[in-house]
């Protein structure tokens, strides 16, 4: 339905150590490096991050995230170790979340900015 999704941050270098180490064990990589944004994806950026002055306030009681498609199981793992690693903080452990689906099985982090970020795998 998205062709891409957009946010703006505070700090960029900040932004991609993080998003650098967190979206590569899920196959993601930076497909666009700007001097004020970036752009994120496998084949096409499907998530751009540009430099702000007034980022949107992250609201931890909006709903609002980002969910990532990761390959295996092992990969959410590793997507939740590298986010911590790089100055995410944990927002939900690797597991299986059967009140989604038998198969759900994701981790949680929240970015240096405060957006919430997942990685789900359905297998």
């Amino acid at each position: 339905m998205f062709d891409h999704v957009s946010i703006g941050v505070a700090d960029i270098a900040r932004t991609r150590k993080f998003y650098d180490a967190a979206l590569k064990p899920l196959g993601y990589t930076l497909l666009s490096d700007g001097e004020s944004s970036l752009g994120y994806g496998d084949k096409a950026v499907g998530l751009w991050i540009s430099a702000s002055k007034k980022p949107v306030k992250p609201d931890m009681e909006s709903g609002l995230h980002f969910c990532f498609v990761a390959p295996d199981r092992k990969a959410v793992d590793a997507f939740h170790a590298a986010a911590l690693k790089a100055g995410g903080k944990d927002n939900g452990k690797p597991g299986v979340r059967a009140d989604y689906s038998p198969n759900y099985y994701a981790a949680f982090a929240i970015d240096p900015d405060g957006y919430r970020v997942e990685a789900y795998c359905g297998k």
